[in-house]
């Protein structure tokens, strides 16, 4: 169901403050990223330039000319061999999760990802991160791996479970 008064467009590079922003509500939380520290804007300038709309994009969901939220597609692995498939982030702000933006969001890339090449959608989500977990799996994602403690956050080792889905054009 579309969520009332939200747009999803590609990222402009004006955007890129507020999805730093964004991020950087995450990291306290220590559910949605293994960064322990806010990163900056200036960090981010090379991730953003390696988004293309037609091969790896980097949509905003806005909403009243505010971005809410925000979806990438991340090459895997860096080879190849794997240019058909695609890691996803998929990230909300505090004030608007559980209002459906992370699932359009991630219905748009479902939808989208054939007419970009991919065929095979990853997401690498931590063990304890349930709202996430339940949002990949509630469209479609399957439990394809899992990597237990690999990751130290405030001397807590937690799981990584990988997410996958293939998609077809």
């Amino acid at each position: 169901m579309p969520v009332p008064g939200l747009l999803i467009r590609d990222a402009r590079e004006r955007d890129l403050p507020r999805v730093v922003a964004i991020y950087n509500e995450a990291i306290p939380l220590r559910r949605a990223t293994a960064d322990t520290e806010p990163i900056s804007v200036s960090s981010r300038q090379a991730w953003f330039a390696d988004h293309t709309p037609g091969r790896r994009p980097l949509w905003v969901a806005e909403r009243d000319g505010v971005v809410m939220g925000w979806l990438s597609f991340q090459s895997f692995y860096g080879r190849p061999a794997y240019a058909a498939t695609a890691e996803l982030s998929v990230y909300v702000s505090h004030e608007a999760q559980r209002g459906g933006i992370g699932r359009q969001l991630l219905a748009r890339a479902l939808q989208r990802a054939p007419g970009l090449g991919v065929s095979t959608l990853l997401a690498f989500v931590f063990g304890h991160n349930e709202p996430s977990l339940r949002l990949f799996e509630r469209e479609g994602f399957a439990r394809w791996g899992y990597l237990p403690r690999v990751a130290r956050l405030d001397a807590i080792e937690r799981d990584l479970v990988i997410l996958g889905r293939r998609v077809e054009g």
